[in-house]
């Protein structure tokens, strides 16, 4: 009886109401990482600065013992447990954080790769040799107590070793990962990169997808799609047909994944599309933010609280948590309250389904299987047709995403309004020069320091000051890839911005950094929840990608000794003028 008076009295103290919890599932099982008490107490608490913290931290016992020990102090206190008595209670029953993890040097790893050379300009080349030598700062192994008590961890274990992003995470990420294999195979070590893509390819044989990162309480949201590039990309470099062909089936798994719980349907002039969104289902806060997502939570009425818990967790399966643009279009498009990702079609995210579409179609025909061959590419030919149709707006030149509610384009600039030219994933070659028009309407070339993430200031760290790797990387590719000299050109000058931006804050702060302020000058991001991380994993492998392309161009010297940047905007913008 008394299991049962102590059972209904915790449903009863849950922090956001019972309705909430019982009406969507828990990020993941464990009671200790994913949902319960113990982990709504603890987080509650705030016995630290970042509740990141405490879900990386392992248990020092078995789970069922460590909640029996807590269901016996909760007793004892009535169920309010004086902050005090919780911290001795996490230093009994926990280890500190990172202790699953060991430090790992790349076999691979050697002094001086090839593309250090086609850097002319030496400050750049010897910050570039600097970068290089990060990838063994970066490099972790997984202990193997992880794998023979997989129960006292939140760590996901994984055979291979890999390269993290740095700072607060010390696990891998999803779509970090691609950017960050980029470096390495420039580093010439493609024998790091087989081993992170394998660890990868094992989280979707196990889970059926990837998850956001390699931790419990990201297994049910996953990130932006891009195992199917790291396959080429590996592939391209190392010729390796064999692993591919072992692979293949569950690369196509991993796309079945987004097309079984992510698709939805869009009409337009009659026609209907399948186009894909970010959205996961599940209840409660995310752990590593409890404490932020519950007070949000309980802002709003109880039962609007599921709704936007949800709405939180798929606005981190973008990658973009959190942004003005999942905000637009709600009761109040400055605050996350508002949030809305999974009413959104993204533009990058079908953009790079699309991409993976036609990397399978090429894989097949490589590996002799013409009737997959053509599904993909089938697939692909329809998503193209729905991506114009659904998301290009000729009058702006641009795509932008789909809002199913309020039923059109959301026409506010992001640089993922350009992946459909970095994926490759657009018929018209007109488009190209269309799409730097609206870069030059947006005024986006007067940003001296590296391309905003959006034109709106709300204090998330995906808006702007903020400007992020990647996103640099979308839009400078996209433009590269252009037979047009002019849009080649605005795409190298993009790559000098950035490329001065990064190395004037590395030569004063000696770190790279996940995130750029570019309000005033270049220096370290922030916004959102968490202070800006040193590492940086896909800023160095962003960098090292621009070094490789325009090495013999770029150059470390003050901005004054090149167009000043009112001078560059205009040269820019007479060159887009008609001949």
């Amino acid at each position: 009886m008394q299991g049962r008076t102590w059972g209904l009295r915790l449903l009863l103290l849950l922090g956001l109401g019972l309705g909430s919890q019982e009406a969507l599932p828990p990020p993941c099982e464990s009671q200790i990482y994913c949902h319960g008490e113990l982990l709504r107490q603890v987080q509650m608490a705030r016995l630290y600065q970042d509740d990141k913290q405490f879900v990386d931290m392992p248990l020092s016992s078995a789970p069922d013992q460590v909640l029996r020990h807590f269901h016996e102090l909760a007793q004892a206190y009535n169920l309010s447990i004086p902050q005090q008595e919780l911290q001795v209670f996490v230093q009994e029953h926990f280890w500190a954080v990172g202790q699953e993890l060991q430090p790992w040097t790349p076999e691979d790893w050697r002094d001086s790769p090839q593309f250090l050379q086609k850097i002319l300009d030496p400050k750049l080349r010897a910050w570039a040799g600097q970068l290089h030598q990060l990838w063994k700062k970066l490099g972790k192994k997984v202990k193997p107590e992880v794998f023979s008590h997989p129960e006292q961890f939140s760590l996901i274990y994984s055979r291979h070793p890999f390269i993290v992003p740095g700072g607060r995470f010390v696990e891998f990420y999803y779509w970090d990962s691609y950017w960050v294999m980029e470096g390495l195979l420039l580093s010439e070590m493609p024998e790091t990169v087989k081993g992170m893509l394998q660890n990868f390819l094992d989280l979707v044989q196990t889970y059926g997808h990837v998850p956001n990162g390699a931790r419990v309480y990201y297994l049910q949201r996953s990130q932006p799609p891009l195992l199917t590039l790291m396959m080429d990309r590996y592939v391209a470099h190392t010729n390796d047909t064999t692993f591919l062909r072992d692979h293949i089936e569950t690369l196509a798994s991993e796309l079945d994944f987004w097309t079984k719980n992510r698709s939805i349907s869009v009409s337009a002039g009659g026609k209907s599309y399948s186009l894909n969104r970010y959205e996961v289902p599940y209840g409660g806060p995310r752990p590593e933010s409890y404490s932020k997502d519950a007070e949000l939570a309980a802002t709003l009425p109880e039962g609007n609280r599921d709704t936007l818990l949800a709405e939180l967790k798929a606005g981190a399966e973008s990658g973009w948590d959190f942004s003005s643009r999942w905000l637009v279009g709600g009761p109040n498009p400055s605050s996350l309250s508002s949030i809305r990702t999974s009413k959104l079609v993204p533009v990058d995210l079908n953009a790079f389904l699309c991409q993976a579409e036609g990397l399978m179609s090429n894989f097949y025909s490589r590996l002799g299987n013409d009737s997959e061959a053509a599904k993909y590419r089938n697939l692909r030919t329809e998503r193209m047709a729905a991506l114009k149709d659904m998301l290009w707006d000729e009058d702006k030149g641009a795509w932008f995403d789909y809002d199913l509610e309020n039923e059109k384009k959301n026409l506010e600039f992001y640089p993922s309004n350009f992946a459909p030219l970095w994926a490759g994933c657009f018929s018209d070659p007109d488009d190209v020069d269309k799409a730097l028009k609206y870069l030059e309407d947006s005024r986006i070339l007067t940003y001296q320091y590296g391309i905003p993430t959006s034109l709106q200031k709300t204090g998330q760290q995906w808006d702007f000051p903020n400007a992020w790797a990647p996103l640099q990387d979308l839009v400078i590719r996209g433009l590269a890839k252009s037979p047009s000299a002019k849009a080649q050109e605005v795409a190298f000058q993009l790559a000098q911005n950035w490329i001065r931006t990064n190395f004037d804050v590395y030569s004063k702060k000696s770190a790279m950094y996940e995130k750029y302020d570019i309000s005033n000058g270049g220096q370290p991001g922030g916004g959102g929840e968490y202070e800006v991380q040193e590492g940086f994993g896909w800023t160095n492998g962003v960098v090292l990608m621009l070094l490789d392309r325009y090495g013999d161009r770029l150059s470390s010297g003050a901005q004054t000794t090149f167009l000043a940047p009112h001078c560059l905007a205009a040269a820019l913008l007479l060159s887009l003028l008609p001949q």
